[in-house]
């Protein structure tokens, strides 16, 4: 397990700490009532699809060898209000792959945790472990 934890600096402003030493500001952008001081928490689901997907294409092609030159990511998030209904992931590969090595690399791809981790509505459980004083 990895704990992520969440601190209100102000507003819906928080600071975000990820095991390891890592932080994050996330925030909600102004026409949401947020100060936009960092991104907000679908489009940082976002951002960790598209590194993720990223990540997962460049190592299987470094494991074949293959070149996918300076690899981009684009992920578009679609939003009913504040909900984010639909990821779509495309990749833009400057390399030479041909056509069979490109499909099999979009295959992988799709198999990055993330996208398994979305696609697959993992269980989400919230618990009460309110500090009472």
């Amino acid at each position: 397990m990895v704990r992520v934890v969440a601190r209100r600096r102000s507003g819906y402003t928080h600071d975000v700490e990820i095991e390891g030493g890592h932080t994050l500001v996330i925030d909600e952008p102004v026409e949401r009532g947020g100060a936009d001081k960092g991104p907000s928490p679908t489009r940082t689901l976002g951002a960790a699809l598209a590194a993720c997907t990223a990540i997962t294409a460049e190592m299987y092609a470094d494991r074949k060898g293959w070149d996918l030159g300076d690899l981009e990511v684009e992920v578009e998030i679609g939003y009913e209000g504040p909900v984010a209904t639909s990821f779509e992931v495309t990749l833009c590969c400057p390399g030479e792959l041909d056509d069979q090595q490109l499909d099999r690399l979009l295959t992988i791809a799709a198999k990055c945790p993330v996208h398994k981790a979305l696609a697959a509505h993992t269980p989400v459980t919230v618990v009460d472990r309110v500090a009472r004083r």
